[in-house]
């Protein structure tokens, strides 16, 4: 055991040259320091790599991510995918040309993210660093290319957490001058809300659960729905053009019929005094229309009577002088039937005017003039008395055509 008599006189017979030598040291060591340092950039402690960080590689890629508030993340900080320590943060500062940070990130190459690829700004603990995080996006966006060097996240792609700080002065807000003191009134006055109504309160619970389960049982249907006004929306949107071109060219009609509009309207007066006179007509010949109806009941009635005779008929008529059934009979496509068929309607016409029996049978009407004929002897080649009188076979050169030549003017 050393005394401290021995070791004060040990210290005294210590030589003075030692301790200046030692003193000298030291200075020289620290100006070499300093030489060393400031020669290197030594831009202080932060730009000191941080023990335990990611391990960068050999050729890390650099990518730049855009903050609209990049709050106190530093440089060095970690960049991490899935918590996984990936890369660094090399530089913070302002993106040219705005006032939004901008973070420089450097990250392993082996590395591998879309290029629409996402960044955040987390926080490790509580009161951990801050870091950024990098991921793939959301669904339903899909993944697309690959993210390389020199790549920029925008502001679009960016985010943070909320602050421990901005949670806490919610918070407080919330319990200091928020709506908790009023829990307690709002309780109140809704229990007395439903004093007395707590059956209706119950009725209603049920029918909104009824609701629910209705609305849950018309998923497919809803969604069917949804789709197809979807499916309409998409259509709209292809023909947009088409109704754009569609309502331009209405406006001209409208204009003309904004301009017509008196004139429509004058119409459309007139139209209801038509329809006024109209209904009067109708009224008063009302009975005469009924009386027309019943008069013509019996012809109706006898139409009805010939059945099936009257299209029959029409067949025989049609097919004169060979029935359907006289067709069938005939072997080929032709019968050698030669009709001649004198269409001269002077003809025609004198036909009919020397026609005995008239053609249309008037009660009250004059009997058609027929032809005259010269008065014969008795005795002398005439006909019987008693035999029936009939009429010679008209003939196409005779000069008196009856009554329709002297109507129509026959030859001269």
């Amino acid at each position: 055991m050393i005394s401290r008599g021995t070791f004060a006189n040990r210290r005294a017979a210590r030589p003075a040259g030692s301790a200046r030598l030692g003193a000298g040291k030291i200075v020289a060591l620290a100006t070499t320091a300093l030489v060393l340092v400031s020669g290197c950039g030594f831009t202080g402690v932060s730009g000191l790599p941080l023990p335990g960080g990611a391990d960068l590689g050999d050729k890390p890629y650099q990518v730049k991510v855009r903050f609209a508030d990049v709050l106190d993340l530093v440089p060095n900080a970690g960049v991490r995918v899935n918590d996984v320590p990936v890369g660094r943060v090399s530089e913070i500062g302002l993106a040219p040309g705005s006032w939004d940070a901008e973070a420089v990130l450097q990250v392993n190459r082996d590395v591998k993210l879309p290029g629409n690829a996402i960044a955040r700004l987390r926080q490790s603990s509580l009161l951990g660093e801050k870091y950024v995080e990098l991921a793939v996006p959301p669904e339903p966006e899909a993944p697309q290319g690959k993210l390389i060097n020199g790549d920029v996240i925008g502001i679009d792609r960016s985010g943070r957490n909320p602050e421990v700080e901005e949670v806490l002065g919610a918070l407080s807000l919330l319990l200091n001058g928020g709506g908790v003191s009023q829990l307690q009134n709002i309780t109140r006055e809704l229990n007395n809300a439903l004093e007395g109504r707590e059956a209706d309160a119950r009725n209603l619970l049920g029918n909104l659960d009824e609701l629910v389960a209705g609305l849950d049982a018309q998923r497919d249907d809803i969604t069917r729905a949804l789709d197809s006004v979807n499916r309409l929306s998409a259509s709209l949107n292809e023909q947009r053009g088409n109704i754009d071109t569609a309502l331009r060219d209405l406006e001209p009609g409208l204009r003309v019929l904004n301009d017509q509009r008196g004139q429509l309207v004058t119409m459309l007066q007139s139209l209801d005094k038509l329809s006024g006179v109209a209904t009067n007509v109708v009224d008063q010949s009302q009975d005469d229309l009924v009386h027309n109806l019943q008069a013509l009941q019996p012809t109706l009635a006898q139409l009805e009577a010939a059945g099936d005779d009257l299209p029959k008929s029409f067949e025989i008529l049609l097919t004169y002088p060979f029935t359907d059934g006289a067709a069938q009979g005939i072997k080929g496509d032709y019968t050698n039937l030669y009709i001649d068929a004198d269409l001269n309607l002077t003809n025609i016409i004198g036909n009919i005017g020397r026609a005995r029996q008239p053609l249309i049978d008037l009660p009250g009407a004059p009997p058609l003039p027929l032809q005259p004929q010269a008065p014969q002897a008795p005795g002398t080649g005439g006909t019987d008395p008693t035999a029936p009188e009939t009429s010679p076979a008209p003939k196409p050169d005779d000069e008196d055509g009856g009554l329709l030549d002297f109507l129509f003017g026959g030859d001269d």
